[in-house]
């Protein structure tokens, strides 16, 4: 037996899997297919809760109704000449009754040899037993694939965390809220789609690949191309060429599309993720704020029922109007106790930076030091939603000055539950301003820092054809999905995240 030689060879083979295999060859032996493709259901098992749910047994047995259902037997009790079982496909689970005198002695032989785990196929009437249960009556049975291997034990789900990341297909069978967290992460996001198509925004793809990484300061994933001969970086945003697209004259675009940043990992960091990113010709960072408000507070509604929504032991209120909006040094001072005097001054603000723990890198501007502060001081106190808004210039290098203080520009960021969820800001759209911006981070990248922005000689050249006033956000759709689940880990909300390879 091939398989066995194997499992065998991975010190994977147990009595479990043995007597399943076994039991699998007698099958085959007597004839049966153990992977057909001549099975087809007619009715999803939620349809029949939907019609049938609270129907009175006595009015059940007078239909006559006959169903064709299929799903994945996770649960059998078998008292001899009848057995009771629950199948499960991705709409819900129902039970099902079998009995030899229904079923006939060989067809019910061959339903004796079914496992926990494999997907079957039944046709049948409804009834309700004496304990008022809605049940499936077999009067065709079919094996449709079998389990070579077990669910977990008792059909209460993985227990360690990273086998239920590992073993995603195991997690979705065994653990319920597992698939209702991606059955929301999919609601969540075509609701943003929604959304924008209402608001006249156009859905368009721009490259993964890319020569020139760009949109965010982050450290690229490198790649080559063999036939160009040429390296190229996965994307760490899509943020220049959607703005190329504001230069051609689209005026409304929007990508929901997945990044690749070479960091760490982390409770809220996954190297790959999923952003949506939009921009919007002739509005301002303002304007952002109060569409991002709408956004989110309609989408708790829709996908949650609620726009205060529960995170993790706090309340979180995202109805619209309950958002707070503070200036970047304002909330130095009012939240993290930092004085003016410190964090305008050089000196004064570095050595706090490195007395709170982070290093001070030689040539740093004074606009990343606050920023150093602002993430140990400031941001985890952020537990109901904040923009915070005019961040310094020095670390916003895609971002509009403020017309009143060339110092700070016209960017937010929008926090929650001690974490950024989106970043947006009234867009650079002057080529010489954006080109000096462009070089004092290539000089960056030479003095060592590797999330520096590189030069982009196209993108300057598409804002000397004149790109319109704007402005653009990204949100970060896996941080939005666990704030609308109550999920405490990113990797809760990625089906197949990130992991080292198995050892052996």
């Amino acid at each position: 037996m091939p398989m066995l030689e194997a499992l065998q060879a991975k010190d994977e083979l147990n009595s479990v899997i043995k007597t399943r295999v076994e039991k699998a060859c007698l099958l085959l032996d007597n004839g049966i297919d153990l992977y057909p493709n001549n099975f087809r259901r007619d009715t999803e098992i939620q349809s029949i809760w939907n019609e049938y749910g609270e129907t009175d047994g006595e009015v059940l047995e007078k239909t006559e109704l006959e169903f064709t259902i299929a799903g994945r037997v996770v649960s059998y009790r078998s008292f001899g000449k009848v057995t009771f079982f629950h199948i499960q496909d991705t709409s819900a689970n129902i039970q099902v009754y079998a009995a030899r005198d229904e079923l006939g002695s060989d067809e019910y032989q061959l339903f004796k040899k079914t496992d926990i785990g494999d997907i079957v196929g039944v046709t049948g009437s409804l009834f309700r037993t004496k304990t008022g249960e809605l049940t499936v009556k077999t009067k065709h049975f079919q094996l449709v694939t079998k389990s070579m291997r077990p669910l977990p034990e008792k059909y209460h789900g993985l227990k360690d965390v990273e086998t239920r990341y590992r073993q995603r297909y195991v997690d979705l069978i065994v653990t319920p809220r597992t698939k209702e967290i991606f059955q929301a992460r999919t609601a969540i996001i075509r609701e943003l789609r929604n959304i924008l198509d209402e608001k006249g925004f156009m859905e368009v793809e721009t490259p993964m690949m890319q020569a020139i990484p760009g949109g965010a300061t982050a450290k690229p994933f490198e790649t080559h191309h063999n036939a160009l001969d040429m390296k190229l970086y996965m994307r760490i945003a899509p943020e220049l060429y959607l703005k190329r697209l504001l230069v051609g004259g689209f005026e409304r675009v929007y990508e929901i599309n997945r990044n690749f940043r070479n960091e760490g990992i982390s409770v809220r960091h996954n190297p790959e993720f999923t952003m949506l990113e939009f921009y919007w010709a002739y509005a301002t960072f303002e304007d952002l704020m109060d569409l991002t408000e709408e956004m989110i507070s309609r989408i708790a509604e829709k996908v949650t029922g609620s726009t205060v929504v529960p995170y993790q032991g706090e309340m979180i209120d995202l109805s619209i109007g309950a958002w707070t909006r503070m200036p970047f040094h304002e909330s130095l001072e009012r939240i993290g106790g930092v004085s003016p005097d410190i964090y305008t001054d050089y000196d004064k603000c570095a050595a706090m930076v490195r007395e709170k723990g982070e290093k001070v890198v030689d040539g740093e501007k004074l606009g990343k030091l606050q920023a150093k502060l602002f993430d140990i001081l400031v941001e985890p106190k952020l537990v109901q939603p904040h923009f915070i808004y005019h961040y310094p210039t020095d670390i916003s290098p895609l971002s509009r000055r403020n017309e009143d203080n060339p110092d700070i520009t016209d960017r937010f960021e929008l926090f929650m539950t001690g974490r950024e969820l989106g970043n947006a800001f009234s867009e650079l759209n002057d080529p010489v301003d954006q080109r000096g911006r462009f070089e004092i981070q290539v000089q960056e990248k030479e003095a060592g820092d590797d999330e520096a922005h590189f030069m982009d000689e196209d993108y300057v050249r598409a804002l000397e054809y004149g790109m319109p006033p704007a402005a653009g956000q990204g949100i970060g759709i896996d941080r939005l999905v666990m704030l609308l689940t109550d999920s405490a880990s990113i990797r809760e909300v990625i089906l197949f995240p990130l992991l080292r390879p198995e050892a052996g």
